[in-house]
């Protein structure tokens, strides 16, 4: 098979057009289906609203330090200036999202956050020298078309490419790399930035990229098309599983000891509690299903 069979490219979030986008599947939204069906649902089809975490924000904010990092001159990508790039950061992310400020009671919290914030940003600079990078891109948008399936989503930290062309697949984790029992959801997550980017470019990546800050842990691992082409296939199915589940009504609960950090459970029939019918028109505006 041809990795271009299907291809929109690459597109950078200034460029991206504002009206609503076709419905797609990312990495994040997949992971949650293979969690929970009913997780899924919630958050795509019906769309409910969440209360943002420290944690979560957290990993915006050292996210958006990271790539402001690259704006500078290669010799002035220091620690210190990624440190001081940590309130400036923060009061741009607040200004836009006044709701993130309101996680907190005092300043002194704010503050006291700032600096694990700060400390993530720290660990970074021991497992990468910025000063010798140069990204061909950041934060990419991409997106790629299955033939005769769902069309592919997502935002990529960082990719690196070679004198010789050979691409390196960068994501950044604020949190610790997971036990290798339970590491699947990860690599399944780089593997179909992987595929993506196959599919957009034509050009097999060398190398798919964790990098852990919580634990300062970096996986790599170089795929191999038989690989991204099992994952497609692993996407197919998944996407079936999904199509079958959205024209019966019925996303099922599952649960796991992942069910603790759900938003959801005083909706969950698996807590004794009960779902909200899906809203009219749902499925097929936000998963394009008839």
């Amino acid at each position: 098979m041809s990795p271009a069979t299907s291809t929109l490219g690459f597109m950078t979030p200034a460029n991206l057009v504002k009206p609503r986008r076709a419905p797609a599947l990312s990495p994040s939204r997949a992971n949650d289906y293979q969690q929970c069906p009913l997780l899924f649902r919630f958050r795509t089809v019906d769309k409910l609203p969440e209360e943002p975490s420290q944690a979560a924000v957290r990993g915006t904010l050292v996210h958006a330090v990271l790539e402001r990092l690259f704006d500078s001159p290669a010799p002035e990508r220091t620690l210190s200036v990624a440190q001081d790039l940590v309130p400036v950061e923060w009061e741009r992310l607040s200004a836009a999202r006044p709701e993130y400020a309101q996680m907190f009671s005092s300043d002194d919290d704010v503050d006291a956050w700032l600096v694990t914030a700060g400390a993530l940003v720290k660990t970074y600079f021991t497992l990468e020298d910025p000063t010798r990078l140069e990204p061909s891109g950041r934060e990419l948008f991409l997106e790629a078309q299955l033939d005769g399936g769902p069309l592919l989503r997502g935002i990529v930290d960082r990719i690196d490419t070679a004198p010789d062309g050979a691409l390196r697949v960068v994501d950044y984790k604020t949190g610790k790399s997971p036990h290798p029992n339970y590491g699947d959801a990860a690599a399944f997550q780089m593997r179909f930035y992987g595929l993506v980017v196959w599919r957009t470019r034509g050009v097999l990546p060398r190398m798919l990229q964790l990098v852990y800050l919580g634990n300062g842990q970096v996986l790599r691992n170089s795929p191999s098309e038989a690989e991204l082409l099992a994952t497609e296939d692993r996407i197919r199915t998944l996407w079936s599983s999904i199509e079958s589940d959205a024209r019966a009504g019925e996303f099922a609960p599952k649960k796991s000891k992942l069910c603790g950090w759900c938003s959801f459970q005083a909706i969950c029939p698996a807590f004794g509690n009960t779902a909200p019918p899906i809203p009219e028109g749902a499925i097929a505006l936000n998963l394009g299903i008839a």
